[in-house]
């Protein structure tokens, strides 16, 4: 049996498409990069933006194609354009053989048997099989969203919250750990509220995954301002193996907008936490989210937007046009009505103004020793990234992968750092 796992879109698909891969290959598979070649298809699929889930219709029109040809490859759709309702995609794309949905809280191992007919005597040994190996790897650790932002279809098609348990987590850890994963990523549509529902917090599950001997990183994704707290901050200020490396989502710097979006907060609440924040983790590598065109933003509140950014002083920011998904409040509420053009303007004038910002918090790294994580190499030099998570990139002839290493920062741009070994592992 031979598999293609396709995945777009977030963290969380790759973490998913990772695991079912995975479980694929301890039924016997055998991985392949075509998926002509597959008898195996998943397709991890996401629905955020208008522009993936394009992109997952036209891999669907494709697979169609290569299934008339070859009507034994078995199908499955995974993420979150998955409905609880799929009688459109069913009556749309009838050779898909099943669907995935995130929603639904087997374990995996259960789909992977039941899609492919199989039971537990054609499972191979764990420690047999194809092993999917990964410097820096992402590992989900809660499903689903209890907080209803306007724009958001994510709460519909992943549902509720739910925590998986930190003996699950942490033994997933290991078996990556074993298999020479350095560092691990946590992830959770709100990540800080992992636990709420099963009596425990984030940074005691940091605290339990620092414990995994040859782990040398911990991050986690993604924050929201309202369920970061203190005790968070500490956990990331007093863990060694957690790294200083923070995604906040503001969306928006005008208070308008975001009651709009029902994101709960205000932008002086915004900026008070992370003032916190600096003042309680040192050296914090702090990045933010931002959508451009929301409904009804005029020209004013997204100067506020750009206000925003020359105070708060970001080192990343993902920005994003605003585009409406069906299902969700503002789709149904209000009129989609900032002209493409105009949010093409806006996005370009937040990267205009991000890309200055982030040259000069980076130019002030010039002259700076930075421990990074060898991740791999990219024409002809090592790259890798630091602890506050800017890429860096040095030349040595030695085998570094996979190491911690001292590199001294020599130049700077807006994206990268440039630099020299300073000593080996």
């Amino acid at each position: 049996m031979r598999y293609h796992v396709w995945s777009i879109g977030c963290q969380m698909n790759t973490a998913d498409a990772r695991r079912m891969s995975e479980e694929l290959a301890h039924y016997g598979g055998e991985a392949c990069e075509r998926v002509d070649d597959a008898d195996v298809v998943v397709l991890y699929s996401c629905v955020v933006r208008e522009a993936a889930q394009n992109k997952v219709h036209n891999e669907l029109e494709q697979i169609r194609q290569i299934k008339r040809g070859r009507p034994s490859m078995r199908v499955a759709l995974a993420g979150c354009m998955v409905e609880d309702d799929r009688s459109e995609l069913a009556r749309r794309y009838g050779f898909i053989d099943r669907f995935l949905s995130p929603k639904i809280d087997l374990p995996l191992g259960d789909q992977v048997a039941d899609f492919l007919d199989l039971d537990e005597r054609y499972r191979l040994d764990p420690e047999d099989g194809e092993r999917i190996h990964g410097i820096s790897q992402p590992v989900t650790i809660s499903q689903g969203c209890n907080r209803r932002c306007t724009y958001c279809i994510i709460p519909f098609r992943r549902g509720d919250e739910r925590s998986r348990s930190p003996r699950e987590i942490t033994r997933e850890v290991e078996q990556l750990a074993a298999r020479g994963t350095k560092e691990v990523v946590l992830l959770g549509q709100i990540v800080d509220r992992y636990g709420r529902d099963i009596g425990t917090t984030l940074g005691q599950l940091c605290a339990d995954v620092s414990e995994v001997q040859s782990l040398e990183r911990i991050r986690f994704l993604t924050s929201y301002p309202l369920d970061f707290d203190r005790d968070l901050m500490k956990a990331v200020a007093s863990l060694p193996k957690v790294c200083e490396d923070v995604n906040l989502p503001i969306q928006a710097g005008d208070d308008g907008v975001l009651r709009r979006m029902a994101r709960g907060y205000g932008v002086e609440s915004y900026e008070r936490l992370v003032e916190e924040m600096r003042s309680v983790i040192p050296d914090l590598g702090l990045s933010t989210d931002i959508i451009v065109g929301f409904c009804g933003e005029t020209e004013a509140q997204f100067e506020n937007t750009l206000a925003l950014l020359e105070r708060v002083r970001f080192d990343v920011v993902h920005v994003a046009m605003y585009s409406p998904r069906p299902g969700t409040a503002s789709a149904r509420l209000w009129e989609d009505d900032v002209p493409s053009e105009e949010k093409k303007r806006r996005i370009h004038e937040v990267e205009r103004i991000q890309a200055r910002i982030s040259a000069e918090i980076n130019e002030a790294l010039v002259g700076t020793r930075q421990q990074m994580l060898v991740e791999g190499t990219r024409k002809g030099k090592w790259y890798g990234r630091t602890r506050h998570n800017k890429l860096l990139f040095f030349e040595s002839e030695e085998p570094l992968a996979g190491q911690l290493v001292d590199v001294d920062v020599t130049r700077a741009s807006t994206w990268s750092l440039q630099g020299q070994l300073s000593s080996l592992p």
